[in-house]
């Protein structure tokens, strides 16, 4: 008799590993590796909940811009000991896979948002809406870049967006302060994208967030380092790779987490924007993690999933992971 799986264990289970050869899965991940047949694929019981337990990267969504990828967009949350604490970008569908995750606002300490393209922060309002159904009051630290003439730094969005008397969603203006009904107070900062070095952005319970400028073309944006008494993940955001100093930024991670949105034989445009796989296989082969997780795949990258994987790998020789919405990788203890 075939056994179903709920929908949270079925979607952790067909995270996929990428590479030509057979990396193992993270420690207690259901992910099976890119190159196993069908039937190993297949998922013969269900998976365990690895998020749940100890600290680990959950992807909320592992898709980009555009809906040709069947993914939600870009986000993540980082569970502690059974809470997802943190979170990291709130694209389109993030809002949905935030449910889906068991994560609840009640447990959330950080945001921290990369940058302001709509694929990494559509879903905060619909977020930071469930404020109203808290049981108590709660805070929240909202951590995003400093901006320039085309786009807002991170106070700046809060306010167009939250402010009374002139936010898009003025109806929700109590999150500044925990009222109106709205249980959470939301302290929104910015942190200058254009610092020499790491900003530490939070810290509690022996978890520290730094941030760091990252070059995602003419667009300010952060990458974000979580230091864990576990270990260290690195969560990149889209960049071009062209700001060495990130590599510095990001040594000595357990799990680096970098997009594979191009092809190598990608436009300028595009390559203006972000990394080309050779570009990300010479930044993680400097790096060095324990593993290498890619996400933000569009259409056009998940065609060419297998080769660009490939590519990556010509430079870095350790385990690459192809995120799916849902997937986890804990970090070992």
């Amino acid at each position: 008799m075939t056994r179903s799986l709920p929908l949270f264990s079925l979607v952790a289970a067909l995270a996929l590993a990428a590479g030509p050869s057979l990396a193992a899965p993270p420690a207690g991940s259901p992910a099976q590796p890119a190159q196993a047949s069908a039937a190993a694929q297949a998922p013969a019981a269900e998976a365990p909940v690895t998020c749940k337990s100890g600290i680990a990267l959950q992807l909320l969504g592992s898709g980009g811009p555009i809906s040709d990828d069947g993914r939600a967009s870009s986000g993540a949350v980082i569970w502690i000991d059974g809470k997802a604490r943190l979170l990291i970008d709130a694209g389109g569908g993030t809002y949905l896979r935030y449910g889906q995750s068991g994560a609840r606002l009640e447990d959330l300490d950080f945001i921290g948002i990369s940058h302001f393209h709509t694929d990494h922060v559509a879903d905060l309002p619909a977020i930071l809406k469930g404020a109203y159904f808290l049981s108590g009051n709660h805070e929240v630290q909202l951590v995003g870049p400093s901006g320039d003439a085309n786009f807002p730094s991170m106070t700046t969005f809060f306010d167009r967006e939250f402010g009374r008397g002139h936010g898009a969603f003025e109806y929700l203006s109590g999150l500044s302060n925990a009222s109106d009904g709205l249980q959470l107070a939301v302290h929104p900062s910015d942190v200058n994208v254009a610092s020499p070095g790491a900003t530490r952005v939070w810290q509690g319970d022996g978890v520290t967030v730094y941030a760091f400028g990252i070059p995602h073309g003419d667009v300010p944006a952060l990458a974000f380092r979580i230091e864990t008494p576990q270990g260290v993940i690195v969560l990149s955001a889209d960049q071009n790779g062209s700001r060495k100093e990130f590599v510095d930024f990001a040594r000595g991670a357990d799990i680096l987490m970098m997009p594979a949105a191009i092809d190598d034989d990608a436009d300028a445009q595009s390559r203006f924007l972000h990394a080309t796989p050779t570009i990300v296989g010479k930044i993680a082969a400097a790096v060095n993690p324990k593993m290498l997780v890619l996400d933000h795949f569009m259409g056009r990258s998940l065609r060419d999933k297998d080769k660009n994987v490939g590519v990556i790998r010509q430079f870095y020789t350790g385990p690459v992971y192809a995120g799916r919405d849902l997937s986890c990788f804990p970090l070992s203890h």
